[in-house]
């Protein structure tokens, strides 16, 4: 399976960003309404970073800083891991864990396509198993798909 084909299962516009000049406020807020834990970090159409929940734990409570005073280009990062959409899900996965993130940005050609999280690849890996299972369980016992 290739990413592109999880980001067909997604949302329309599903796609939600910030700017770094905005506050940590401002991304929680979004993240709430959303109910995701990570927003892209986008700039002039430039991708610049990523904002996620461990970011807001680790830099921003822990160093009890002011989430409406604090921008997030000060607390963001900004050295984001990104894959490719014509990649396949295990590059993915081995990706999240080797890196321990639970985000990824998809670009193609500088690009920004999407954002793939954990859930995502879970999700997915649970449905395609329980297809190829039902496929497995169609042919032993004879019946048609």
């Amino acid at each position: 399976m290739k990413i592109s084909q999880i980001l067909q299962g997604k949302a329309i516009n599903a796609l939600y960003t910030v700017t770094s000049d905005q506050t940590v406020l401002d991304a929680l807020k979004l993240m709430a309404e959303k109910n995701i834990g990570a927003v892209l970090v986008v700039d002039e159409g430039q991708l610049t970073g990523i904002f996620s929940e461990r970011d807001y734990a680790r830099k921003v409570i822990l160093k009890d800083r002011s989430s409406g005073d604090t921008r997030i280009g000060e607390v963001m990062t900004s050295q984001v891991i990104t894959i490719e959409p014509d990649q396949r899900i295990e590059a993915c996965m081995v990706i999240m864990s080797d890196k321990h993130i639970r985000h990824l940005p998809v670009v193609r050609s500088g690009e920004l396509l999407g954002i793939i999280s954990i859930n995502d690849v879970v999700t997915a890996i649970i449905r395609d198993q329980k297809t190829r299972i039902d496929s497995l369980e169609s042919y032993i016992s004879g019946s048609p798909y």
